[in-house]
């Protein structure tokens, strides 16, 4: 019998002993991530496969995209986004008149006196419930209050409708606060109940409260100036207008944005049974709100409820952040438009946990003059610390365009690219279109719907725009869809290591299986201290069930 090596023996043993020190717990893991993300990547090309496949069919695309998760809708107009078909329903149970030159909704020359009266309407007016006894007055109505049909002609462009579409109901129905209270949940409960059916978790609607008293204030103070275009001086001129509105009461109308959000919250919820057996899909999607401040207004006006916007923002945490609304070409929002961004970024040193986002861009060559194209998105990144920007759409026109897709891409400032609106509207599609700009220079991207009651679209017609016009695939829908979410403004830190970079999970996660039924006692305690990482987590989930399917 060969007598055995003992130090062959040894050697072998010592090397056992290594491995297996080696082989510890944290190298374990780490093994079995990487495992878990392999086999996590199984069912992700497969869904991918059937995406391209899907791609051969344009009613396939739509399918496969409207069952798709689709995070979040960032840029979200209230008003524009309930269709027109339930505001000629609510006018006619409002009893109000349709003047039948303008097909505007228009309140009666006499009280109904009761729920079986007519209105008294006048001249050239009928009672918008006639509507549903008239195809004529009704298909009208629709064309009327969307763009839907809409074919330019000689004076009348897709942004002269669009815009003009909202003179026609808005003052009648949100104009009116008693009717608006009346109805605000069900618009609410539209809009979630859309969402719920495309597979979307999470909306930020852009809402003006009341500010009458706020405004009426500002007119009584007027508008003193700024002294000096930069420096102290202005912002001494500024503070001193915000201590004289917050004396004279601006912060009264706090309670009034409040107390609306809980009157339709509260119809909301109740219309949709949360909370109850037999809860509508709509209760699961998560509504939060951005202030969105009139811009076309005197100068006194517009500074008033930008702070009114910053106050609200900071005592409710229902409003998540702020916004500049109405046609960026307008003649004040031109002429003022450098000064509006000092305002915000004015405020935001006041109110730093204040997020904002804001039109910026909406425009096109020929809309205004060529020096109009200059610094839109220039002044709302650096003078406003815009953390979103709406549009975005002249980028190229602006001076200096690739150093400042260079510092939007450094600063991850994220833009909302809302593609049927800045056709209809702007006329820029297809190449012309900057999305495929961004995405070259890493600049964040999701897309967004706007107006969808306006534009009659849905998220899913956008995705599936993009991936036809622009050949996107799986993967790169996917890292929309997570960057909606990255950059909402809800409470919390992202369960993502780092922005814009899906691949590593925050390291409280980071052994986690994403979007798990059951996370560690770790990653449960961080998704509970996060309501941005718990929608982040929730679409995860939402992508392993959906990619399972295939």
């Amino acid at each position: 019998m060969p007598r055995p090596n003992i130090s062959a023996v040894a050697r072998a043993f010592r090397l056992g002993v290594a491995l297996l020190l080696l082989w510890s717990p944290s190298v374990y893991a780490q093994t079995a991530a990487k495992s878990s993300a392999a086999e996590r990547a199984i069912p992700e090309q497969r869904a991918a496969r059937a995406f391209e496949a899907a791609r051969a069919n344009p009613l396939d695309l739509r399918a496969f995209l409207a069952r798709m998760p689709k995070g979040a809708d960032l840029h979200y107009h209230l008003s524009g986004g309930i269709y027109a078909e339930s505001f000629i329903r609510v006018a006619a149970e409002e009893g109000l008149c349709v003047d039948l030159a303008s097909h505007s909704f228009v309140r009666p020359a006499a009280a109904v006196q009761s729920e079986a009266s007519q209105p008294i309407c006048g001249d050239g007016k009928v009672a918008a419930a006639k509507a549903f006894a008239d195809q004529n007055l009704y298909d009208s109505l629709i064309d009327a209050f969307s763009m839907r049909n809409f074919v330019p002609t000689t004076g009348i462009s897709g942004h002269d409708h669009f815009f003009d579409t909202f003179g026609k109901f808005y003052d009648a129905l949100f104009g009116d606060n008693a009717a608006s209270h009346r109805h605000s949940g069900e618009w609410l409960d539209e809009i979630a109940a859309r969402a719920a059916s495309k597979n979307v978790q999470y909306l930020e609607l852009m809402e003006t409260p009341d500010f009458s008293h706020t405004a009426q204030i500002a007119k009584e103070i007027g508008w003193r100036g700024v002294r000096a275009p930069l420096g102290a001086s202005q912002n001494e001129d500024l503070g001193q207008l915000r201590t004289d509105l917050l004396a004279r009461g601006l912060r009264d109308d706090i309670a009034v944005a409040r107390a609306a959000r809980d009157e339709a919250e509260t119809s909301r919820r109740a219309r949709e049974h949360c909370g109850e057996p037999q809860e509508a899909p709509a209760c699961k999607i998560t509504i939060r709100y951005l202030y969105q401040v009139l811009r076309g207004f005197p100068k006194e006006q517009v500074f008033a409820q930008t702070l009114l916007g910053f106050e609200v923002v900071s005592a409710d945490p229902r409003f998540v952040g702020i916004n500049y609304v109405m046609p960026e070409d307008g003649v004040t929002s031109m002429a003022d438009y450098a000064l509006h961004m000092k305002f915000v970024g004015f405020l935001h040193g006041l109110y730093p946990q204040v997020h904002i986002s804001l039109h910026a861009g909406e425009l096109a060559p020929g809309l205004v003059t060529p020096e109009g194209l200059c610094c839109h998105i220039h002044l709302a990144v650096e003078e406003a610390h815009a953390e979103r920007i709406g549009h975005g759409v002249d980028v190229m026109q602006e001076d200096r365009p690739y150093e400042l897709l260079k510092e939007m891409a450094a600063k991850h400032v994220m833009v909302e690219i809302n593609l049927t609106s800045n056709d209809v509207i702007l006329g820029v599609n297809g190449k012309d279109h900057p999305l495929p700009i961004y995405r070259k220079y890493h600049v964040p991207v999701a897309l967004s719907t706007d107006d969808e009651g306006v534009s009659r679209i849905d998220l899913t017609h956008e995705c599936v725009r993009a991936a036809e016009t622009y050949a996107l695939s799986y993967t790169e829908l996917k890292q929309m869809v997570r960057t909606s979410l990255d950059h909402n403004f809800l409470p919390g830190v992202s369960l993502w290591r780092e922005p814009d970079n899906f691949t590593h999970l925050a390291s409280a996660c980071a052994q986690d299986v994403p979007g798990a039924n059951k996370p560690s006692a770790a990653c449960a305690a961080f998704l509970k201290a996060s309501e941005k990482a718990q929608q982040q987590w929730e679409l995860e989930r939402r992508f392993r069930e959906f990619e399972a399917s295939f």
